[in-house]
């Protein structure tokens, strides 16, 4: 099984003109077929608490920090990411279960590579 990892986003610019980050083919593990954000998550509000049969994702802290609990099936301990550079994105592939804390004022950017099917989210 692969597991979630951390992964460079190419940026261009300057302070002062201000930066540009990337995320295109053939940088990223999969071809993106949907796009959603998450804003104004409640203080102590978890979002996640599911897991995809099929579902890969990039994760990107667009703005603000995000922290991220994923629990891997066969692992016993959960790996911890905090993502607080939109630089950087989270890949988790399927069947990974996240648990996501949102810091006041984070958008949680998510590139999917697939669109919405209610029947391969995984709530147990």
């Amino acid at each position: 099984m692969t597991l979630p990892y951390l992964l460079s986003l190419p940026t261009h610019g300057s302070a002062a003109t201000g930066w540009l980050t990337v995320a295109e083919a053939p940088s990223l593990p999969f071809e993106v077929k949907r796009t959603y954000w998450i804003t104004q998550v409640p203080p102590a509000q978890v979002r996640g608490r599911h897991a995809h049969h099929t579902l890969e994702q990039l994760l990107v802290a667009a703005h603000g920090t995000v922290h991220l609990r994923i629990r891997v099936p066969g692992q016993a301990e959960p790996s911890c990411f905090c993502l607080s550079s939109p630089t950087q994105a989270l890949y988790l592939p399927p069947h990974c279960w996240p648990e996501i804390e949102f810091e006041p004022g984070a958008v949680l950017l998510c590139l999917a590579s697939a669109p919405y099917d209610a029947a391969d989210y995984l709530h147990e």
